[in-house]
């Protein structure tokens, strides 16, 4: 099932849409019953799922609406959103550094979450803006101390995302939260596949293009720890809930790896595509005049995590 949020008329985001091909179905529409959000949905899913599975079979005219004629928001606002450096083999060779022993965590904080087709802002508080494909996995169960060989049992789903990061305000300090929490910076979506239609999270295809060049490709395999890895060894120290995302870490090809550098600039259009969870589509636009935020950076090349 494809699971996501769109845009009513009045600018309010609908939750809980099921996208079947073309169509999106208004869950709450369809079934007043049903939960409100997203995030209440995946953690009673094992519940719910004969119900949604006859909505996708026979969706209410009065539910459907078009998914050409919607703008997506996105697909749920996540509790936590933890993030994973270093964790492809052909990005930690790009950048020179040695392949982790354990995962390097950060934070991105919520209100770095955008939607599908939403703009990425470049804040004046940086000049090094750089692109990061990544898996997202989305927590579906509340979990602690997950055992590896059960860990995926408590992912709902997982999305496409962007993990945007202004390099130069990442790298002033081993604290990289900063950088890759500016607004805008976390762009998710299109819509969260469950866990039942992806067999494998491990033997996933990732391509990430700005501008129709095509800067990372790559697979999932490449992953240094994989899915089940993380959520095991993070349920070890966090208590996972549902609707917390994961960010798996980005493969090699981004922007500040490249000779020369390929920031993201005003105008680009960043396109991340992963097997069978669709593409998720960003463009690039320059913060307003004014923007509140921290002092602009010093020249200097900012290191890649």
């Amino acid at each position: 099932m494809r699971l996501g949020s769109y845009y009513a008329p009045s600018g309010q985001a609908r939750a809980c849409g099921l996208a079947d091909g073309d169509v999106l179905v208004d869950l709450n529409r369809a079934d007043a019953a049903l939960p409100a959000d997203l995030v209440t949905i995946l953690g009673q899913r094992h519940e719910l799922r004969p119900r949604l599975a006859r909505l996708l079979s026979d969706p209410p005219a009065a539910a459907s609406v078009a998914l050409s004629a919607v703008e997506l928001a996105a697909p749920l606002a996540p509790g936590k959103i933890i993030g994973i450096g270093l964790n492809y083999r052909d990005h930690a060779a790009e950048t020179g550094q040695a392949l982790p022993d354990y995962p390097t965590v950060f934070a991105k904080f919520p209100n770095s979450v955008t939607g599908p087709a939403q703009p990425i802002r470049l804040p004046a508080a940086s000049s090094r803006v750089d692109y990061e494909g990544e898996l997202g996995v989305v927590i579906g169960a509340r979990a602690r101390a997950v055992p590896p060989d059960e860990a995926l049992g408590v992912v709902a789903g997982y999305l496409v995302v962007n993990d945007v990061s202004a390099r130069d305000v990442q790298n002033r300090t081993s604290q990289w939260t900063l950088g890759k929490s500016f607004d805008t910076f976390a762009p998710i979506g299109p819509f969260l596949v469950t866990a039942d239609e992806v067999p494998d999270p491990q033997r996933l295809e990732l391509t990430v293009t700005v501008s129709g060049t095509v800067m990372q490709h790559s697979s999932t395999a490449n992953m240094v720890f994989s899915v089940a890895a993380l959520v095991s060894l993070l349920s070890e120290v966090i208590t996972l809930e549902p609707g917390d995302l994961i960010a798996t870490g980005t493969p090699g090809g981004v922007g500040a790896a490249q000779t020369p550098p390929r920031f993201l600039r005003d105008g680009d259009v960043v396109e991340v595509a992963i097997e069978g969870l669709g593409a998720l589509r960003n463009p690039v636009t320059s913060a307003a005049a004014g923007q509140p935020g921290v002092a602009a950076p010093g020249a200097g090349t900012a290191a890649v995590r």
